[in-house]
């Protein structure tokens, strides 16, 4: 039982969901740091966007106070008519420039949208294989509970009939020797340590009382006599 209990402990440490929820947060931790780079570029690239707009809406503006100046007649001096021509000229121009910009931006506006939403999208992929790993490992995690739980109750009914300095010594020796307190001696070799019993060692198990502690000269550990010890 005690074997039985430490198998399960390990195969609790060891389900095989373990290293694949590691595995799956480390890539999405991975993508979410991409996510949240992508979504930084897509509302810088939509405020630098917005301010190149605003730029155009201005110059835009300005163009239609002059081109209404212009021919509202109101300017007459061919000096000024020729310097109120030449700033819509250069403010067609600058207005030009700043479209330009204004897609350029664009165009970086909806590559990072895009990126966004397929990260977006990945993430949420990963996270539903995280949370199926997650399940599964719950599930396996009951399974293996409920069997120690039902191991440990007969554990303590076998433990009852044990004489307390028998058991005591046995819990001992188990902490010693990895877990294991008692061996099977069986065909003249002990479970424990695997080796085994010279002459005078099986002498002197034959020749012992059939309720004598008896204990493995190499390993130390209790010796269960059966009828397959080989004696």
């Amino acid at each position: 039982m005690d074997v039985r209990l430490t198998q399960l402990a390990h195969k609790r440490r060891n389900l095989p969901e373990h290293a694949e929820i590691q595995a799956l947060e480390g890539d999405l931790t991975q993508m979410r740091d991409l996510l949240i780079a992508a979504q930084t570029e897509e509302s810088d690239t939509a405020r630098e966007q917005t301010k190149a707009e605003q730029d155009v809406d201005q110059v835009r503006q300005r163009a239609a106070r002059d081109q209404q100046r212009l021919d509202s007649g109101a300017v007459t001096s061919p000096k000024d008519l020729e310097s109120l021509q030449s700033e819509i000229a250069s403010l067609a121009k600058r207005q030009g420039d700043l479209e330009d910009i204004v897609l350029e931006v664009m165009e970086r506006n909806e590559a990072a949208q895009a990126r966004v939403a397929e990260l977006t999208e990945r993430v949420s992929s990963v996270q539903a294989k995280v949370d199926d790993a997650a399940a599964r490992r719950a599930r396996a995690t009951e399974e293996i509970d409920a069997e120690e739980a039902t191991v440990r109750k007969e554990r303590e009914v076998v433990a009852g009939s044990v004489p307390a300095d028998l058991l005591k010594l046995y819990e001992k020796l188990r902490q010693q020797q990895g877990g294991v307190g008692a061996a099977r001696l069986y065909q003249r070799r002990c479970e424990g340590c695997r080796l085994e019993l010279n002459i005078t060692e099986l002498n002197e198990v034959r020749e012992a009382a059939p309720d004598t502690v008896l204990r493995c000269e190499n390993c130390r550990r209790i010796l269960v006599r059966t009828p397959e010890s080989g004696l």
